[in-house]
């Protein structure tokens, strides 16, 4: 088994060879033409962007953003993450369709043993988020996640395990509130309603 075999398959790994520090290094450098495109440039930003994850997305995603190989990520069509996002990819990262992230979210997939003896060691679980999530400001999402779709992360959680579709969940450790329902069809925030009529003045002035 390669190490990088060991890495896909989460075993203990080391990440000094088979072209791992290059990767990393190439990295850095499709991150910082990313991170330096202008604001005026939306062709120049997503062929960056493409670059930069090894493959074309259809997601926009606001600079700086921060990766350890790019190639890991996949982020479906129609997604939205939000300035300062920080991806810790040795292992996979996928995204779903219509996913919109705050700013200075974290997703980490990789660990380290907790025996100190052992911490030169990593390990990689992998992170999926489900189709239509809404990921708050500041939230960290830790190895080994999956996020169901629809579901909503409250700003600042800290998510260390399975988070079920259709729910609102937050905390530190972040768990369910409850689940998404009727009521939320009423009121978009607190006692602010939804209305046809209130869409439709938006509609018209877009």
């Amino acid at each position: 088994m390669t190490m990088r075999e060991r890495i896909a398959n989460g075993k203990l790994f080391t990440d000094y060879c088979e072209g791992l520090p290059e990767d990393r290094v190439n990295c850095k450098k499709r991150m910082a033409v990313f991170n330096a495109s202008g604001p005026d440039d939306t062709a120049g930003r997503m062929a960056a962007l493409g670059e930069l994850l090894g493959k074309k997305t259809m997601a926009w995603v606001e600079p700086p953003f921060y990766c350890c190989y790019g190639y890991n990520i996949t982020i479906g069509e129609g997604s939205y993450l939000n300035f300062n996002c920080n991806f810790v990819d040795d292992g996979k990262i996928e995204i779903g369709r219509k996913v919109m992230f705050g700013p200075g979210v974290t997703i980490a997939t990789v660990g380290h043993p907790i025996c100190p003896d052992m911490r030169e060691y990593m390990y990689t679980d992998p992170v999926k988020i489900g189709d239509n999530c809404w990921i708050g400001a500041g939230v960290t999402i830790c190895p080994g996640v999956t996020i169901g779709e629809n579901t909503v992360i409250g700003a600042g959680s800290v998510v260390t395990k399975e988070i079920p579709a259709n729910c609102v969940a937050a905390g530190n450790p972040c768990r369910v509130i409850r689940k998404i329902d009727e009521n939320d069809r009423k009121f978009y925030y607190k006692e602010r309603e939804i209305t046809e009529e209130d869409l439709e003045e938006e509609k018209n002035l877009r």
